[in-house]
């Protein structure tokens, strides 16, 4: 254990260390390139922001107007029989949209249903096995200026799709 410490210490550092050096024996001018990008960096974060600040919004309004709820109360009856608890389904829906609304939601269902419940460990795999697919074509796609996303849509949706069946076959056989 000690050696893994030292090594996930060290790592980092080392890295960097060994970057710079490189760069200054080639004579790259180090420096330099470090405020480029960091000011590309700065111009990424505010090209960013209005889409953020879009996606805050959107979840905002699809928890507040009671949508959520109305759907989860239609859907519970066919959830129950496949053996799907219905307190999981805002998670499912939320996860490909904002990993920080998802993240909450997980810890708003582990601390009512506790971390060894089924639907604690169901939540924490889910939110392991899928990504904030819509929030990072909204945000990096739109960022660069990509506008044809529809693939990536797609593909995404199906695999955050294939981590939510997943997640429930898993937990299901596991801890069932």
């Amino acid at each position: 254990m000690g050696i893994i410490t030292s090594i996930s210490t060290w790592l980092i550092p080392c890295f960097i260390l060994i970057v710079l050096s490189v760069a200054t024996w080639k004579r790259v001018p180090t420096y330099e390139m470090f405020v480029e990008g960091g000011k590309d960096g700065v111009k990424m974060a505010f090209s960013l922001l209005p889409f953020l600040v879009g996606m805050i919004v959107a979840i905002s309004i699809l928890r507040s107007s009671g949508a959520l709820e109305a759907l989860i109360n239609l859907i519970s009856p066919l959830l129950v029989m496949v053996g799907v608890p219905p307190e999981i389904v805002p998670l499912a829906l939320v996860r490909p949209i904002s990993g920080t609304a998802a993240l909450g939601m997980t810890t708003e269902l582990i601390g009512t249903h506790g971390p060894d419940s089924f639907i604690g460990r169901l939540a924490s795999t889910m939110q392991g096995s899928t990504d904030t697919t819509l929030y990072v074509l909204t945000i990096y796609f739109g960022a660069v200026g990509i506008r044809k996303m529809g693939y990536a849509l797609k593909v995404g949706l199906l695999a955050d799709l294939v981590g939510i069946i997943a997640s429930v076959i898993v937990v299901t056989l596991i801890f069932g």
